[in-house]
């Protein structure tokens, strides 16, 4: 016997699909980006009817608003909280670059990253989804500021390091890592920038031996 009700079922199966969904889509619009997909074509990805989407989702920007908040759990869960189980400080701020880069190595996303794919499209284009990216940045860029003070409050970086040059620093390599190994040598574009970010964390920091050598 079981005290569960068909509805605990039905919303458990709608659960479900959402993500089938939404991984789909995330996936996707890694490669093609996130504005030129239709319900059509997330349908047929996802294994779905367009009915069934338009039943869990009103309409196309709801779903690019879902979307981009399966992205945003998906890069918490696999860059984030690996980092976070490194050493606090400059210890957790090269784990950070480091699981940025396997993340996009190891092709977690066809196209190597959900949010370098869709935010050129969307970064001059009003409305909630470009409102939505803009608050992720900032959280983004907030996170990293607050790694880095606590790097500063622990003694491990040079005093006059500018959190904000340093934010900026690493979340460039981690840009230029995608878009180089989309591009150019793609072995190349990974060492590349794991060797550009253990240079700049050396040089301002207080004690390189807490950073590897090479």
């Amino acid at each position: 016997m079981t005290n569960r009700h068909p509805a605990d079922g039905r919303r458990a199966r709608g659960e479900r699909s959402r993500t089938v969904v939404l991984d789909a889509v995330v996936s996707l619009a890694s490669v093609e980006g996130l504005g030129g997909l239709s319900m059509g074509q997330v349908a047929a990805e996802a294994g779905v009817s367009k009915s069934g989407l338009f039943s869990l989702w009103r309409d196309k920007e709801e779903l690019q608003l879902a979307a981009i908040e399966r992205a945003r759990l998906q890069w918490v869960e696999q860059v984030v909280t690996p980092a976070l189980r490194a050493p606090a400080g400059i210890g957790q701020l090269w784990a950070l670059h480091e699981s940025r880069l396997a993340f996009y190595a190891d092709l977690i996303l066809p196209g190597g990253c959900f949010f370098v794919a869709i935010q050129h499209e969307f970064d001059d284009r009003p409305g909630p989804v470009r409102d939505r990216l803009v608050a992720l940045a900032r959280e983004w860029d907030a996170f990293v500021h607050s790694v880095i003070r606590s790097a500063l409050d622990a003694g491990q970086l040079q005093p006059d390091t500018d959190p904000g040059v340093l934010a900026f620093e690493l979340d460039a390599l981690g840009y230029a890592a995608v878009t180089r190994a989309r591009l150019l040598d793609r072995d190349a574009a990974f060492a590349q920038s794991r060797a550009a970010m253990l240079g700049r964390l050396r040089a301002y920091s207080t004690d390189p031996s807490l950073l590897p050598e090479s």
